[in-house]
C-alpha cells in the first residue's frame, strides 16, 4: 500500500484494532483486521502523518553498525573484555547484586540484557558510548536482577545509584 508516497506493508489478520508502527531504517507496517476497507486505513493514517513523518525520521537517524570494520569490532571487543567486568564488579559490589555471569555479544538492537538466570549480556557496540553512558546500561542491567521489569521500583534502584540516569541513557539514543 501507498501512502503519500510512503510505502507501507500492510498486514491483515483476525484482530480488532489498526497499529501502525515503524521498523528499522524507516520501514512502515500497518496492521489491520480483515474488515477494514482501505478507506478506513487511509483515514487512521491522515490522523497520524504527523506522527509517522516523526518515527521514521527517528528510525532512520539510528545508528547503522554495518560499516563497522571486523577490525574495529574486535578492538571493542577487546575493550569490552577489559572494561565492562570491572564495572560490574564495581557497581555489584555498591548495589549488592551480583550476575551468575557476564557476556560480551555482538547485539546490534540492545546494548545489555539480564536473564531470568540473571545472566547478564552487553554488546560491543556499547564501546562506541561514553563512560556514563556504559555506567548507566551495567547499573541498568544489575537492577533487573532484583526486579525483572521496569516498574518504579526498578527505576528507583537505577536512580539511587545514578541520580543522572536519564541524562545517561539519552546519550544511547544519539
Amino acid at each position: 500500500m501507498i501512502f503519500r508516497n510512503i510505502e507501507c506493508e500492510l498486514i491483515r489478520s483476525n484482530r480488532k484494532t489498526l497499529s501502525l508502527e515503524v521498523k528499522r531504517g524507516g520501514r512502515v507496517v500497518i496492521r489491520s483486521p480483515f474488515r477494514f476497507s482501505e478507506q478506513k486505513i487511509t483515514e487512521f493514517l491522515n490522523l497520524r502523518y504527523e506522527w509517522l513523518i516523526r518515527a521514521i525520521e527517528k528510525q532512520k537517524q539510528k545508528t547503522d553498525w554495518s560499516n563497522i570494520s571486523p577490525e574495529q569490532i574486535q578492538l571493542l571487543n577487546q575493550k569490552a573484555k577489559e572494561i565492562l567486568p570491572k564495572r560490574v564488579e564495581y557497581y555489584s559490589k555498591i548495589m549488592q547484586l551480583y550476575p551468575k555471569s557476564i557476556k560480551i555479544n555482538h547485539a546490534k538492537t540492545r546494548f545489555g540484557s539480564c536473564s531470568s538466570q540473571n545472566n547478564i549480556n552487553f554488546s560491543v557496540y556499547l564501546m562506541l558510548y561514553p563512560v556514563e553512558a556504559i555506567d548507566y546500561v551495567v547499573v541498568h542491567e544489575l537492577a533487573h536482577i532484583k526486579y525483572k521489569n521496569h516498574q518504579k521500583e526498578f527505576y528507583n534502584l537505577v536512580e539511587k545509584y545514578l541520580p543522572n540516569y536519564k541524562k545517561y541513557a539519552a546519550l544511547l539514543k544519539r
